[in-house]
């Protein structure tokens, strides 16, 4: 791939990226993200077959600068299943705040455009896998609270962690971060951790 195609796609991923935080959840067309990368919409669909890639490649990408793989590196290196845990929520916890925009407008739109729901659920299952892997450690170490089986602790823990949730803890009962977070490892070693 050339360097101008390179360029080119990442103008593409800005522009979308930019545009869907300032829409709050109205629908972003390819036409729209088309004009504000400077390109023709022709131009768009030879990067992007379709409008759920491009959104789907927009989160990645955001995932990408806001370096969500370093941030999760102390929860895929931790040695317990209860340092994974821990670690994990602690991302996760104060990640949200940073993709919220992205998230509150792809959340918005997802009822009514397939391609925001495909994108949203993408990331949802992302985030699902973070919770399985430390669901699992705890399992493996014999650590997994023997009041759920591993694929319904799974489904608690992503529900506990879900945008929603933090939504609510935060913009409307006004938790800090540091309150939202450590409320939630402690929860989580409750419900979770045996013994």
């Amino acid at each position: 791939m050339s360097s101008e195609n390179i360029d080119t796609r990442t103008r593409i991923l800005k522009s979308s990226l930019e545009l869907l935080e300032a829409s709050q959840g109205r629908g972003v067309r390819m036409t729209d993200i088309a004009k504000r990368a400077g390109i023709t919409r022709q131009a768009l669909y030879l990067h992007f077959a379709t409008r759920a890639e491009l959104l789907i490649a927009t989160t990645h990408y955001l995932d990408q600068i806001k370096g969500s793989d370093a941030r999760l590196e102390p929860s895929r290196t931790a040695q317990s299943g209860i340092a994974r845990l821990d670690a994990y929520i602690e991302a996760w916890s104060e990640y949200i705040p940073e993709i919220y925009p992205i998230g509150k407008a792809l959340m918005a739109m997802k009822d009514t455009d397939a391609a925001a729901d495909k994108a949203w659920d993408d990331r949802m299952q992302a985030m699902r896998e973070g919770c399985a892997a430390a669901i699992l450690a705890l399992e493996r170490d014999g650590n997994l609270s023997p009041d759920h089986s591993a694929e319904d602790a799974i489904d608690i823990l992503w529900t506990m962690l879900s945008v929603r949730n933090w939504e609510q803890f935060t913009l409307e009962c006004g938790w800090s971060r540091e309150k939202y977070g450590k409320t939630l490892k402690s929860l989580a070693r409750r419900v979770f951790v045996a013994g």
